[in-house]
């Protein structure tokens, strides 16, 4: 597996996370991306766990996904089935992240989000807009511009549905899907396509 994983994670990590993988005999495979989720946990109907991750990430965003992923499979055998975010699988989380917060690991504009991120973790790496930013090298998809990037009232395409900007509220941005006229939150750095009417 170890040669398997050079492409896919910081050559630092490689041994870490080869270790973590035998010590917790995890069942990995990596997948195309998916819209919805950079990776998961589940049981199979054979009884056995398995991780799936998206090969799309880049080696930053591959090495925290499967970390996260890990942390669910340790709070299962840990606590059984419980809350999949709770403080369980928090502490189980920052206790498996803390090997890897390493300046030869992860760049220093990486190093201080995923720092402060950690203190709370939440279900996604893509809420924490500061941690999203930098694990992207505060670039956007070819072709595509962060919604926070993009003036009030302007228009964008977003999973093939248009909508118009509006209003920061907190840390979410208030846009309108224009068909409907509904308003939905959108996270600061989602990547979307602008348009014009």
């Amino acid at each position: 597996m170890k040669n398997n994983f050079h492409k896919y994670i910081p050559e630092n990590a490689i041994s870490l996370v080869q270790s973590i993988i035998e010590y917790h005999r995890i069942n990995l495979k990596i997948v195309n991306q998916r819209q919805t989720k950079h990776g998961d946990f589940r049981q199979l109907a054979n009884g056995k766990f398995q991780i799936t991750i998206n090969n799309n990430l880049n080696p930053f965003q591959f090495l925290l996904t499967l970390i996260h992923e890990i942390a669910h499979h340790t709070t299962f055998e840990k606590y059984g089935r419980i809350r999949p975010h709770g403080k369980e699988w928090k502490q189980q989380f920052q206790h498996l992240m803390l090997p890897f917060l390493n300046p030869s690991i992860f760049p220093d504009h990486i190093l201080t989000p995923l720092a402060h991120y950690l203190k709370n973790p939440k279900a996604s790496t893509d809420s924490d807009v500061k941690l999203s930013l930098a694990l992207k090298g505060n670039t956007a998809e070819n072709g595509k511009n962060f919604v926070f990037e993009l003036p009030t009232n302007s228009t964008f395409v977003f999973k093939n549905k248009i909508y118009r900007k509006g209003a920061k509220r907190k840390t979410r941005i208030e846009c309108m899907q224009l068909t409907t006229n509904r308003l939905y939150l959108f996270n600061q750095n989602a990547e979307v396509i602008v348009t014009k009417l």
